[in-house]
């Protein structure tokens, strides 16, 4: 019994898929039509994303680009500028919740080196927004935007048409957050940062064909084949650092969303809400379960893809849940001495309303 509630507390959102998949199984009946509601597709492509990603990462070549950036006399101002970007353009690629696995410890680290400890909460919090913002750029920057690329079966010019003004939008919010820093310092890393070169060469060749299936150049069912057979020969515990639990989320939250699709009160009610304005209605929708899940569900209930694709995206904004990426940032900074879970969260809190209701207010403009 212990260890089932370390699970769920562990798990959360896959433990609340499941119940929400089991609940909706006793109204519609398990049949052969469950096997429709799994996108293999979706499925796959996280797999590979987050295999190759976890190579990156290990291979040392964010943190090694980091200290390029950071070493020596710099502004303080500057390196904090750096420390919020870095997470803002790299979530374009390797998705939020690994930009921010990487760089919100080095932030750490560096903070206390440079002696200026009191500003980890602030620095952390600017990151988790930037993570949040700039991942929407991309197809591959988050796993509700891959969803609804490969659902709605987008073409590049209609998706970067709608994400990017936002993105750039999202640079404006950001940046102004630095311009009061003062003082200068002189930033010091460790003399040899680990570096693999042979993985990073690897998994920079493997993103490619990643970014092949994305734009359906490369059929996803071959590039499954030779990312699996590729990570597992150059380390085979890339493959344990794929995140399961979300793949089973996923799979938990397609059987929910296609049993919704088959009750009709529920499939009419939600339609109504996502009729009247899917823009606010999956943005509210993503403070209580999630933009990830809220993605799932309300795809099949709308055809307006542009307003469910930017209130997931925007609607990471807010919080603390509205996105997982943002509770990794808080557990990790809870690790670090004298954390104040308290004034973290009241600085999120402002922050992240502040910046939901100004692109929310630029996006009802906008569509």
């Amino acid at each position: 019994m212990r260890k089932l509630f370390e699970f769920v507390r562990r798990e959360a959102v896959l433990t609340a898929a499941f119940v929400c998949a089991a609940a909706s199984a006793f109204f519609v009946r398990p049949d052969a039509e469950y096997i429709g509601y799994i996108d293999f597709r979706v499925l796959c492509m996280l797999f590979c994303l987050m295999g190759v990603v976890a190579g990156l990462r290990e291979s040392g070549a964010f943190v090694r680009l980091a200290a390029a950036l950071l070493s020596g006399e710099k502004s303080v101002r500057m390196v904090y500028l750096a420390l919020v970007l870095l997470p803002f353009f790299s979530s374009m690629l390797v998705t939020n919740d690994v930009a921010l696995l990487t760089f919100v410890p080095f932030t750490l680290m560096v903070l206390e080196a440079m002696g200026r400890p009191r500003d980890m909460v602030r620095i952390v919090v600017l990151q988790t927004v930037a993570a949040n913002l700039g991942s929407m750029a991309t197809p591959v920057g988050n796993p509700q935007n891959l969803f609804l690329f490969s659902y709605y079966s987008l073409g590049a010019a209609d998706f970067f048409g709608t994400v990017l003004p936002f993105t750039a939008l999202s640079l404006l919010v950001v940046v102004p957050a630095m311009v009061k820093t003062r003082g200068s310092v002189n930033v010091t890393m460790p003399s040899e940062l680990p570096l693999r070169p042979g993985l990073m060469k690897l998994c920079a060749a493997l993103f490619l064909l990643c970014l092949l299936a994305v734009f359906r150049v490369l059929d996803y069912r071959i590039l499954t084949v030779i990312c699996a057979a590729a990570l597992l020969l150059a380390d085979r515990k890339l493959l344990k650092m794929v995140d399961w639990s979300l793949l089973a989320t996923f799979v938990c939250f397609f059987v929910f969303s296609g049993n919704l699709g088959r009750m009709p009160a529920v499939r009419e009610a939600l339609s109504s809400l996502m009729e009247w304005n899917s823009l606010l209605a999956s943005a509210a929708a993503s403070q209580v379960i999630s933009n990830v899940p809220a993605a799932v569900l309300l795809a099949p209930m709308t055809a307006d893809w542009r307003g469910l694709l930017l209130g997931v995206d925007l609607g990471g904004l807010g919080t603390p849940v509205a996105s997982l990426a943002s509770l990794i940032s808080l557990k990790l900074y809870m690790a670090s001495p004298g954390a104040s879970a308290g004034r973290f969260l009241a600085f999120f809190s402002l922050v992240n309303f502040a910046g939901l209701f100004i692109m929310l207010a630029a996006a009802l403009m906008w569509i």
